[in-house]
Order: structure tokens, then sequence, then C-alpha cells
């Protein structure tokens, strides 16, 4: 079962880099096509028991239309933030997410292992956009000074200055797409209803470990 991580409010959720967090590769371009799915099926069964044809229902209709719903605005939400992003700044999503999690790290330097852990999007592929990220300009690597083994992604301030301009269309989105479809009260509401999806508690990556991880 997916999970999207817990945040402390909607806005942080859906503006700091991905929106709904699914730690799975191209959920993007597969939500459609799985809320599409599980919208022909009234029902979703297993065998109880292998020797009979006896089966059970896995999902009642109420909880159902709840996770397409959920599905469908996740894919559009997603879809309209990438689409502004690339008209705009010629920046994909996922260039983005990374550009965030270095931005608001110490230094704004972490190591690969701690990236992969921030990132909101896809960890799939990482290290190739990161070595996009490099040859525009937008990242660095550098030598761990306490780790000569580990090797620092750290944010250039090329990459800081278009991260700036890509923010300002991003969070134009974020109110457009979602946080403008709902009260004050809501976002609240909403934010502690999505919080219960994830027990864990969202902290800061630790920035600049070079002494510490993989």
């Amino acid at each position: 079962m997916w999970q999207p991580a817990r945040q402390p409010t909607v806005a942080r959720w859906f503006s700091t880099a991905a929106i709904i967090v699914w730690n799975v590769d191209r959920l993007t371009s597969s939500a459609s096509s799985l809320a599409d799915l599980y919208g022909r099926r009234n029902l979703i069964h297993v065998t109880v028991d292998e020797r009979t044809a006896e089966q059970e229902s896995l999902i009642d209709p109420r909880s159902l239309w709840a996770w397409r719903q959920f599905l469908r605005a996740h894919s559009y939400v997603i879809r309209q933030l990438e689409s502004d992003l690339e008209a705009e700044h010629h920046l994909p999503l996922a260039s983005f997410d990374v550009l965030v999690q270095l931005s608001e790290a110490p230094d704004g330097a972490l190591r690969m292992n701690e990236l992969a852990e921030a990132v909101l999007l896809s960890r799939s592929g990482l290290t190739r956009l990161v070595d996009r990220l490099e040859r525009d300009g937008l990242v660095a690597r550098r030598s761990c000074p306490s780790d000569a083994r580990g090797t620092l992604a750290t944010l250039t301030p090329e990459g800081r200055k278009r991260l700036r301009a890509a923010s300002r269309t991003h969070l134009a989105g974020v109110s457009k797409h979602v946080t403008s479809h709902f009260s004050p009260d809501e976002l609240d509401v909403l934010a502690n209803l999505l919080g219960r999806l994830d027990p864990r508690v969202s902290t800061p990556p630790p920035g600049g470990g070079c002494g510490q991880g993989v």
C-alpha cells in the first residue's frame, strides 16, 4: 500500500516540492489509470479458501470512492504543477523537488542517501537527475570534509536563483489548484486527516552529515 509522507500543514504538504508524496516510481503517469481500473470494479475480492469459491469484499463502495478521488486529485494536481514549471522555467517537478530539499538543508548540502530520503517524489533515477542538475550548473558535488568516502550534493548560487524564480510559479499553482478550494478550517481538517496515513513523524534531514549514513 502506498503511503504519503506526513507533513505538518497542507501548505507544506503541497508546496515544498511534490504535493502528495508517494514513494513509488511513475505514480503521476499511472494515477489516472489506477483510478479508472478501480472504477470499473464495484468490489475487490480475494479468495479466502483456495478449496472453495468463497470470496470476501476487501473494500466497501464508499471507501473505494474516497480512494479513487484521492488518486485522481493527486494525478490532476501533479500534472498541473509539472506543466506550469515546464512552461515557465523548463524545470521538471522532480528537479524542483531536489532543489527545494537542498535549499532547506543546513549549508544547502546533503549526502546522496540523505537526499534520497528527503525528496518527496520518486527516488528512482536520483543519481541521473543530480547529474543533469550538475551539468546545468544548479547543483555541485563536493567531498565531505569529515569523510573522504562521502560526497555531498550542494545547491549552487545559480540553483538557488533558479529555485527562487520557480517557487513563485509553483506556489501560485498550489494556491490555484489546491488551497484556494478550501477554507482555512477545511485546510486544517484536511492536513490532520492526511496526517493519519503515515504514523512516522516528519523531521528535517540531517544536512551535511558527512560522517553518517552509507
